[in-house]
């Protein structure tokens, strides 16, 4: 159901007070005025603190200001006169007890009447002795079929005109942004070179991570990596190259929902978040990062508003990829914080998004601990799959130091031993075998030479690896995945030589 027929419905229903959560003023003002319209040509009438309320000549001004006059001004009007009240910004105001009395009031009064006090408003804050009589209405960011109107509009006033692929490209790329930073970008493109290009994608993109970076919730991650950059992890690189075209409309056709997503759990270092940036550059799908203690905000109802905000954002921007890094450090132990029950709303909020999704927004969350992670997030239906990435074994390795290697020097990877280098680094995860070449390049570079493989294994002998310091963990994890909680994300399964003693060697 559409925001205007929802809408709608609550109107017949006489839902007394409802709540409207959007930075879209003026759009949500007219799919208002249109709903007014639809249901027997309702009057119309617009209050905020500044002006009181507008248009009207008669009221003109009344409740400038004064928000307990602007809802005495509900009772003003007789009680067969159907009505809708919009007022602006008046999340301001219900933390008073005189506003929040009143309003309390009008929702007993108006369940005999045909009118509707709407709260717009950028963000929701409901007390709780309101939260029983308003009814919050989530009003949707531009749909396709939206933006591709507001575009032709463009294009008319311009007289040009563009072809299908164009087209479709530019909408598309306009999805999350609001009616009027479309507006902004689309004319900022015409004013430079006085048309709209199939260029000007790159100019709408840049608007789009401007507005991304605003929300303070999701970053706009550019992926440069490739699947081809992961060492070893067969098992997962093959899940993911089935799913290539599952977002294309022949997928549809064929009868294949969208690809929901997939839990990464494993050990620190193993390269879960280069997969989740190498999934969206295979599939060419824009990346999203979320970073969840972004979502905690300091002032109470804030961080459930926020998680709606970036459910929407990512529904707005989909097809993508949400990435969701190291989720347990989120939702670990929520119970026992002592945060007013946030942790557990946010987490709800989200538990069953990711479970009733429809959208094709591909969440990919990393987990270091799983042990932290509530038994809700690992049940069935809300991953496709949950992946276990344990150490690389001695073949991983050593296609790990070739994939740095040939990067850094690619023009003498022949003079290092390849199967050396990954016999003598048992238990080393990918980011350590990063940094040992690191520190080799320092050693050559502090001699005026290029390094070697001796300096490769002299730093790998300096280096003790997590497998060592955090033994106890990382057997847990290996127990975890063996019972079948997990799909190895290897064919050889990840288990460290010297944390499962019965193995003589990695692989």
């Amino acid at each position: 159901m559409n925001f205007s027929n929802e809408f709608e419905l609550l109107l017949r229903a006489r839902y007394p007070l409802i709540y409207i959560p959007t930075r879209e003023e003026e759009r949500v003002e007219a799919a208002i005025a249109q709903s007014a319209k639809h249901q027997g040509n309702r009057a119309v009438y617009i209050w905020d603190f500044v002006d009181g309320y507008q248009g009207n000549a008669n009221d003109a001004g009344f409740g400038k200001r004064n928000p307990l006059q602007a809802l005495e001004f509900v009772e003003k009007l007789p009680a067969t006169a159907p009505a809708i009240f919009i007022l602006r910004d008046f999340h301001r105001f219900v933390e008073d007890v005189s506003v929040s009395r009143k309003l309390r009031n009008l929702a007993r009064l108006l369940k005999s009447q045909p009118k509707n006090v709407v709260l717009v408003a950028s963000q929701i804050t409901i007390p709780d002795e309101l939260s029983e009589v308003i009814t919050v209405l989530e009003f949707p960011l531009p749909a396709p079929d939206d933006i591709q109107v507001e575009i032709e509009r463009l294009l008319v006033s311009t007289g040009q005109s563009l072809e299908g692929r164009t087209l479709d490209d530019l909408v598309r790329s306009c999805q999350g942004l609001s009616i009027e930073r479309i507006r902004r970008v689309l004319a900022r493109a015409i004013a430079t070179h006085r048309e709209l290009q199939p260029d000007d994608v790159d100019l709408i993109l840049e608007e789009k991570r401007q507005t991304i970076r605003q929300t303070q919730i999701l970053d706009f991650y550019p992926a440069t990596e490739r699947i081809s950059d992961i060492g070893g992890l067969d098992n997962l690189k093959d899940w993911l190259l089935r799913r290539g075209g599952a977002f294309s409309e022949r997928a549809r056709q064929y009868g294949l929902p969208h690809p929901r997503g997939m839990l990464l759990a494993g050990i620190q270092g193993t390269g879960k978040s280069l997969t989740a940036k190498a999934i969206a550059h295979h599939w060419h799908l824009p990346l999203l990062r979320l970073d969840v203690g972004r979502l905690f905000a300091g002032l109470v109802g804030e961080s459930e508003s926020r998680t709606r905000q970036m459910i929407q954002l990512a529904e707005a921007l989909a097809p993508c990829v949400l990435w969701i890094d190291e989720i347990d450090k989120a939702f670990s132990g929520f119970d026992s914080k002592g945060d007013a029950g946030t942790t557990s709303r946010v987490f709800g909020t989200f538990i069953t998004w990711l479970a009733e999704k429809s959208s094709p927004v591909f969440v990919v969350a990393t987990a270091n601990n799983v042990q932290a992670l509530p038994p809700e997030m690992l049940r069935k239906g809300r991953f496709d799959e949950i992946f276990f990435v344990g150490l690389p074994s001695q073949e991983e390795r050593r296609a790990i130091f070739s994939v740095h290697l040939s990067r850094l020097r690619s023009h003498n990877l022949k003079s290092y031993d390849l199967e050396r280098l990954a016999y003598e680094t048992p238990d080393f995860s990918g980011a350590e075998i990063e940094q040992t070449i690191i520190e080799a390049m320092h050693i050559g570079f502090s001699q005026n030479r290029d390094f070697t493989t001796d300096d490769i294994l002299e730093a790998a002998s300096q280096m003790v690896p997590l497998a060592q310091t955090a033994r106890e963990q990382i057997q847990f994890l290996q127990d975890w995945a063996a019972a079948g909680k997990a799909r190895l994300a290897s064919r050889h399964g990840g288990l460290s030589s010297r944390v499962s003693r019965s193995i003589q060697s990695p692989d």
